[in-house]
């Protein structure tokens, strides 16, 4: 990797901590292009990259959150809340696996799409 791909991947990971911790959430809609376009990663590899990118900040973000007490953490829909997405990302990992590359750009880009235009129009 050359020295101003560092550089911008060291900026776009500022900037993906910053929209994780202020957003809750979200990071992986700017890691993954940056790793496939910037990096040159297959999606896949971006995919599961992100995840282990994004755990950090979300781990830390989540300890921030715990000691605030304007936007603290609600114990009970964070218990059930895990459960689901426990279940849904062992599954997710798992189709990842065996998804076609082509097929996972398009899903993703379809996702990206429904939750910009939804947020549009909420």
């Amino acid at each position: 990797m050359s020295k101003k791909q560092k550089i911008l991947t060291v900026i776009f990971g500022a900037l993906t901590g910053f929209i994780n911790g202020f957003f809750g959430g979200g990071g992986g809609m700017i890691v993954v292009p940056v790793m496939t376009l910037l990096m040159g990663l297959s999606q896949k590899k971006a995919h599961a990259t992100a995840i282990a990118v994004i755990l950090p900040v979300s781990i830390i973000s989540a300890g921030i959150y715990f000691f605030s007490k304007e936007s603290g953490i609600e114990f009970s829909p964070t218990l059930f809340t895990t459960i689901g997405v426990v279940i849904g990302g062992i599954i997710g990992a798992l189709i990842l696996k065996k998804i076609d590359n082509k097929l996972l750009v398009k899903a993703f880009a379809v996702v990206m799409l429904i939750a910009g235009i939804k947020m549009l129009f909420p």
